[in-house]
């Protein structure tokens, strides 16, 4: 039996003893507000400028701010022209000719060139999983002038603008080609684009603070907003992020009106600031998060098939929601290698997730050898600590030698690509939640990938998922959709990742903030401050 939220939070402060005093602790030192600045609490610190080396979720959305894409995605996930003016297609579906459209610059004043987009799409195809695969496929990229770009291509693929659009991370962001010749498993060192917002790299304390200014150089599209596609209009002067890790900090500093928006409140909070009439709480994101474990595949005991069937046969759902969230008007389980509700979940295979915990812990007992397993866990993130907590508990009833690591969120990204044993500063297991542009099909499907080294942290090696991912890529209609249920069941078989349900996570903001968009992320463009 799963131990309890609030037995989670117990370790720091009792729920009930944090809802009760929020509205009387003291709110973190905020400079005194500015006229037309948006005052913003992201769920967590933003620890590196670099949205290609990692595809974490706090650079990921640093990265919407000033860089643009070539397409963006609306929220029906259609790709539309963004950058570009559009794209053609030769007759043998080989040459796709891209155009920008005019007016762009960067940051720095200087013409956003094809040459720029060339070398800014070339790094990110080296880390980017769908990214390697329009790569692998590509015979050339060049500029043809300064405002066209072709890709030359060996097979037809009729993804290559749905990946130009990508919304998860790595998103395939411009920045100007000085910066993007850097080495794409060393960090860049300034963050330059030319989308609405510029950083403003002095201003920047990692665990405090970032902030972002209205470029006033930037030309928007002639079109309502979108999601990530249509006219980025920046109605504020300047984007503050303020980062408040106690949440009962945040809480108080929205209810005076300190900031005015705050990501992701304390589920356990959420009464608390319903009740402010000042304040509205709801989702900017209509399907929110789902949370996976993951497994490191080249180091024991996960290396052993055997040991990764048992902890997936071994998980009840309801026991990671019910710590992570609490509330079950929030949250479902889902048993899917994709979002539940959407046309790729199928379920397929799913029925050895029986959460038959003594079966689970036989099949264990065969196959693991006494090794200690390392899991790292962000405490950055309450809900995504909370299932990390869930598993130590439920491998320590299996008998399995478990180390929590608690670590920020920054040192959680670094350690997690470290391909050494668990005695050398590896680790065994990690927990990640992810949106729906994270794991939309097998093509973006981070955790899906099975090519080693090359991939996402967990690094399996699976000739079978990367053959069934590469047919998926090449077929249409009623064979596309019967070789998604293939994928599904052989994640469920082979066990790179489990899932561990599916859940929102409502937002919170001032009344006096109007414009916020839908989306899978947040996003500050059409937002004004009254």
């Amino acid at each position: 039996m799963g131990l309890s939220r609030r037995a989670f939070l117990a370790g720091s402060a009792t729920v009930a003893g944090v809802a009760a005093g929020a509205a009387t602790i003291a709110a973190p030192a905020i400079a005194q507000a500015r006229k037309n600045v948006l005052r913003y609490i992201p769920p967590s610190n933003l620890a590196g400028i670099d949205p290609v080396l990692t595809s974490g979720a706090p650079v990921r959305n640093h990265g919407y701010q000033i860089y643009d894409t070539l397409f963006g995605m609306n929220t029906r996930f259609e790709v539309k022209p963004q950058m570009a003016e559009g794209a053609e297609q030769s007759a043998d579906g080989l040459t796709w000719t891209i155009r920008l459209r005019d007016g762009l610059k960067f940051h720095d004043g200087e013409k956003v060139l094809a040459r720029d987009c060339v070398a800014s799409l070339k790094r990110w195809g080296a880390r980017d999983p769908l990214g390697q695969t329009i790569f692998g496929l590509t015979d050339e990229l060049r500029a043809v002038d300064d405002r066209t770009l072709e890709f030359r291509l060996k097979s037809r693929f009729g993804l290559l603008t749905k990946g130009l659009a990508k919304i998860g991370g790595p998103a395939p962001f411009i920045m100007p080609e000085r910066i993007a010749q850097t080495d794409p498993n060393v960090a860049i060192k300034e963050a330059i684009g030319s989308g609405p917002f510029r950083f403003l790299a002095d201003e920047w304390v990692p665990g405090s603070r970032a902030v972002y200014a209205k470029f006033d150089g930037y030309v928007p599209r002639d079109e309502a907003p979108d999601c990530t596609s249509g006219g980025k209009m920046v109605h504020v002067d300047r984007l503050e992020w303020h980062v408040i890790p106690d949440a009962a900090t945040a809480t108080a500093a929205l209810q005076r009106g300190e900031v005015d928006w705050y990501s992701q409140p304390d589920l356990t909070l959420l009464p608390l600031l319903k009740q402010n009439r000042d304040v509205i709480v709801e989702a900017f994101d209509d399907l929110g998060y789902m949370t996976i474990l993951r497994f490191n595949q080249l180091q024991p005991p996960f290396d052993r098939l055997e040991m990764r069937q048992a902890v997936q046969m071994a998980v009840n759902q309801v026991d990671y929601l019910q710590a992570q969230v609490g509330m079950p008007d929030l949250y479902k389980e889902c048993r899917s290698a994709f979002f539940c509700g959407t046309t790729m979940s199928t379920g397929a295979g799913s029925e050895v997730m029986t959460a038959n915990f003594e079966k689970a812990k036989a099949l264990l007992k065969s196959s693991y050898k006494g090794e200690k397993v390392a899991i790292l866990t962000a405490t950055d993130l309450s809900w995504l600590h909370a299932a990390s907590l869930v598993t130590e508990d439920l491998l320590k009833r299996m008998g399995v030698n478990v180390e929590l690591q608690a670590m920020d969120l920054g040192t959680f990204f670094k350690r997690r690509t470290s391909m050494e044993p668990v005695d050398k500063g590896g680790w065994s297991i990690f927990h990640t939640g992810t949106s729906v542009t994270d794991i939309m099909d097998p093509a973006t499907h981070l955790a899906l990938r099975g090519n080693g080294r090359q991939g996402w942290p967990g690094w399996p090696t699976d000739p079978v998922m990367e053959q069934l991912r590469a047919d998926w890529m090449a077929a249409t209609g009623p064979e596309q959709d019967a070789i998604t249920r293939k994928v599904e069941a052989h994640a469920f078989a082979a066990v790179p990742f489990v899932p561990l349900g599916q859940f929102q996570t409502p937002s919170a903001r001032r009344r006096t903030v109007t414009g916020m968009l839908k989306a899978p992320l947040p996003l500050a463009w059409n937002i004004k401050v009254a």
